[in-house]
């Protein structure tokens, strides 16, 4: 049998090259492959893995043309470079290294922080000039100054302990920071107008979400006090580069360092010509300790699949061993599912989880469902880094609560899974089960019973059961365009509580859906959406 064949395109450590070779396998070392898109579709054919970082670009050609590919492994956190849905449609395992990069990137954050109270890069031009410009370099010290965290998970909570050893006062706005985390960290957690109000230095530590895509933009700096300084260590696309310009220009704004960009590689951007802002080119992770752990990390993670079939770190497989499999698969799947729903409508932090396996679905490997849920359940909150192997260690981060209970079977199911989410202010509730065909379905949600299959887009409504109600969402609907495919609907008693739930062949417009907001029935809808 011959040994598996592993590609790394993209410059790595070369104990990762070590590793792989030391383990057995096959590897070509061709660090400049993935900058020629042609090139790389035209090899990629002959290898089981691929090793990369963030310059190779995988592409769903690059998975269109990998006959014999089963694992890509990021040495790194983000994986905007690589096309996880078609890898996961092709049966390709993705893998990455969630936590090999977070001192690094906090102590980057600090630093750039430093620079900017101090004016260090512009100093070190203008006397290296043969200028001699004291005054002009007047800076701020941030001992006994306020920091604003945007997002204290992991990186976040490195930088308050940091910022804490300068004698900074810490706040944190993170909607899914629980108070008992925060009182932890010794970090006091507010409200995101609060932060900004209060922030002499404020730092972005959240992912790239459509919740959180130009959080800091022309209004949120207008609530900043004058004179306020702006880190960006996190993801370009956090922070709306236009509005941030005219803020520095004007002054309101001392000052910005900035390692990421809404567009990278950042090679003409109207920032580079301002005085007061500092720019490096996504050196976040860039250290020789950091490189060198996420590259032990993904090789010894690749070589242990290739080899064992072992799976660490993906973003699209739970851990399971073969033998688990076929039983396990469809109930992973709904597990991830009712993780999503419940995390598309939590609006605060999350204290408490409670997963209920009855009946027969309690014999099984309740590990990789739990894990499948959590990664389900955070995802919407935190981005696609969330894989179902970190999901656990996220939760428990942040101060939530993990119960599993396994129980015999209530009603006709023989066996089911049950999700409840508690919040600072609210009682979150889901079941569901897989049908003999294989498909995952909702049997009960908000405790009333029910059944509906999911979909790809889904409106969700808590409505009070009143006559003509149906009508006028239908109405509503078909008036804007959005044709129903399904209608669900449960309630708890005539004249009572009601839950619908509508597929729809479209995501639901945001005008939409305040209209539908806007009916006198209606206590609460959300737009949902489901990779399926």
């Amino acid at each position: 049998m011959m040994a598996p064949r592993v590609l790394i395109s993209d410059k790595l450590s070369p104990t990762a090259v070590q590793i792989f070779k030391s383990r057995g396998l096959e590897v070509d070392y061709e660090p400049d492959l993935g900058k020629d898109k042609e090139k790389l579709i035209a090899r990629i054919g002959d290898y089981d893995g691929l090793a990369v970082r963030s310059a190779t670009k995988v592409t769903s050609k690059v998975v269109e043309a990998a006959k014999n590919l089963k694992v890509i492994g990021r040495a790194g956190i983000g994986v905007d470079n690589i096309d996880v849905p078609a890898a996961t449609a092709k049966g390709i395992i993705v893998m990455n290294t969630p936590l090999g990069n977070a001192v690094t990137t906090a102590e980057h954050t600090i630093a750039m922080m430093l620079a900017l109270a101090r004016n260090i890069p512009q100093a070190d031009v203008s006397t290296k000039a043969g200028k001699w410009e004291k005054s002009k370099f007047m800076g701020v010290e941030v001992f006994n100054k306020t920091l604003g965290l945007i997002g204290c998970g992991n990186i976040g909570s490195i930088v308050a302990e940091r910022a804490q050893g300068l004698k900074m006062r810490v706040i944190a706005y993170d909607p899914y920071l629980s108070p008992e985390r925060a009182e932890e960290l010794g970090v006091e957690k507010v409200d995101l107008d609060t932060l900004l109000e209060r922030a002499d230095f404020l730092s972005l530590h959240t992912p790239l979400t459509d919740k959180t895509r130009g959080i800091i933009n022309a209004e949120a700096l207008a609530k900043m006090k004058e004179g306020a300084r702006v880190i960006n260590c996190a993801r370009g696309g956090l922070v709306v580069e236009k509005d941030l310009y005219e803020a520095l220009k004007t002054g309101h704004i001392a000052g910005a360092a900035l390692d990421v960009f809404e567009e990278e590689p950042a090679r003409d951007n109207p920032l580079f010509e301002l005085p007061n802002v500092i720019c490096t080119p996504h050196l976040g992770a860039s250290t020789r300790e950091a490189q060198e752990n996420v590259a032990i990390q993904i090789a010894e993670q690749m070589a242990d699949y290739l080899l064992t079939g072992a799976v660490s770190n993906a973003l699209n497989m739970p851990s399971i061993t073969a033998e688990e499999a076929p039983r396990l698969k469809p109930f992973v799947r709904l597990s991830e599912l009712l993780g999503s729903f419940i995390g598309q409508i939590v609006g605060s932090a999350m204290t408490e989880v409670t997963i209920e396996y009855a009946g027969t679905v309690g014999e099984m490997n309740t590990r990789a469902l739990s894990s499948a849920l959590l990664a389900g359940l955070l995802r919407p909150i935190m981005g696609e880094e969330i894989n179902m192997v970190s999901a656990p260690v996220v939760a428990k981060e942040r101060g939530m609560q993990i119960n599993e209970v396994r129980q015999t079977p209530r009603g006709v199911y023989e066996g089911y899974i049950r999700l409840e989410v508690k919040t600072e202010n609210s009682r979150r509730t889901i079941a569901g089960t897989v049908f003999s065909d294989g498909k995952p379905r909702i049997i009960q949600v908000k405790d009333i019973n029910m059944e509906a299959e999911f979909g790809p887009h889904m409106l969700y409504v808590i409505n009070e059961d009143k006559p003509g109600f149906i009508g006028a969402l239908g109405q509503l609907l078909g008036d804007a365009g959005v044709n129903i495919a399904t209608m669900n609907l449960g309630r708890t008693a005539p004249g009572g509580e009601a839950v619908s739930l509508i597929e729809v062949d479209e995501p639901v417009p945001a005008e939409v859906l305040e209209k539908v907001r806007a009916l006198p029935q209606v206590k609460w809808a959300s737009a949902l959406t489901f990779r399926l």
